[in-house]
């Protein structure tokens, strides 16, 4: 194997910095930490630019049942490949890369089926927050040699990270890394669940529930597909801007219609309900408002957002003994390492939006700072240059 100056010397431990999650509900501590050569079927990447997405929150606030501390949060980034272990072969040293917490094997049950993207081959190591060739993390903090959890399988607030290779996406090199690492979660998740898992149609109406990042991703994807009715639903009526500008037709707030189920607003509003409808929250209340809108006979409601710890959704059986179908979509039910270099060519190609999403421009040193911002709702995407790209 090489490193990355192309030299056959065995790959060494690499000394950076890093944001450690040491226990929930409390700011990230920036430490400076040994991150261990890849392993057989591993790639450490130098992370060049991160974004902070709603999950790295909802982890850190001690919601995620998967949730371990202490970690490295972060799963929405792009880098470049600093060395592979043992038996890589799609990536190497110098290849521009976005990590995918949705591995793609193309080996496992799952990836063979044809019928989901979900992937088997590495999930029982990724939600443990460890690697699968030891069961072991290639992170140590340097000051106390205490061991660190890995995330998703991604762990990008690093200067450098190891991943699985099925969770190695390559891309073209003439892309812009600050923008294409939003591919990595928010952006591709909106987009896939109506194009994969809904297959909305031209023509359809559609409501989405939740307007930030994975929200109006969902909105730019059913303009791309067509839909003549778009309604967006919020309590935050400071986001319709953003909502009319991606592509709604109207935008809705709960909160004037108090007393009133929302579900009953909109299916009054569009005789019957809509076509579509898209949780993008994590509200188990929201969802099932989500599912109620929908028209009578053949409605989908997608869920998107990931709901608290021990939370159940529910609503009458009739509800769906009528016609209405609750979905599920993790990443857009995109194949990461085949699909997310297709998205990088439609954003080169300018068919799909990127640097609109993006509303802070941060450095590293700056994680704690985008996570108060997110909470406040001051922003869709924080993106933060972690390392140079030369």
């Amino acid at each position: 194997m090489s490193d990355s100056n192309g030299s056959n010397a065995p790959p060494q431990p690499i000394e950076c910095r890093a944001w450690v999650a040491y226990e929930p509900k409390k700011p990230l501590k920036l430490e400076t930490v040994i991150v261990d050569p890849p392993q057989k079927g591993e790639v450490r990447v130098k992370i060049c630019y991160m974004a902070l997405c709603h999950t790295d929150a909802y982890t850190l606030g001690g919601l995620d049942p998967e949730g371990l501390f202490p970690s490295i949060l972060g799963h929405e980034a792009s880098g470049i490949v600093e060395s592979v272990g043992e038996g890589v072969t799609s990536v190497k040293p110098g290849d521009h890369v976005i990590p995918c917490y949705q591995a793609f094997c193309d080996a496992c049950k799952f990836c063979l089926s044809r019928k989901t993207n979900l992937c088997g081959s590495v999930r029982q190591w990724t939600g443990n927050g460890v690697m699968k060739n030891d069961s072991q993390s290639r992170f140590t903090v340097k000051e106390t040699g205490k061991k660190i959890y890995h995330f998703m399988g991604t762990s990008t607030f690093a200067e450098y990270t190891v991943v699985h290779e099925v969770s190695c996406a390559k891309i073209r090199e003439d892309a812009d890394l600050e923008s294409v690492c939003l591919l990595g979660c928010g952006v591709s998740t909106g987009l896939g669940a109506v194009w994969n898992t809904a297959k909305v149609e031209s023509g359809a109406t559609a409501a989405v529930f939740g307007l930030g990042t994975v929200g109006l991703a969902c909105i730019e994807g059913l303009v791309h597909a067509g839909a003549k009715r778009i309604i967006g639903v919020d309590i935050d009526a400071k986001k319709f801007e953003a909502g009319m500008k991606w592509g709604c037709t109207e935008c809705v707030n709960p909160m004037d219609h108090e007393g009133r189920p929302i579900q009953e607003v909109i299916v009054e509003m569009t005789d019957g309900g809509v076509d579509y409808s898209f949780e993008c929250i994590g509200n188990v209340e929201v969802m099932r408002s989500a599912l109620e809108c929908c028209h009578k006979g053949w409605g989908e409601s997608i869920i998107i957002g990931v709901a608290a710890s021990g939370q159940m959704i529910q609503t009458r059986p009739f509800q769906l003994v009528t016609g209405r179908v609750w979905k599920g979509t993790a990443f857009g039910g995109f194949k990461s390492r085949v699909d997310v270099p297709k998205l990088v060519d439609r954003y080169m190609n300018k068919e799909i939006k990127l640097r609109d999403y993006i509303t802070h421009q941060m450095q590293f040193e700056d994680l704690n700072k985008a996570f108060d911002l997110l909470h406040e709702g001051k922003c869709l995407r924080a993106v933060l240059k972690a390392m140079p790209e030369k």
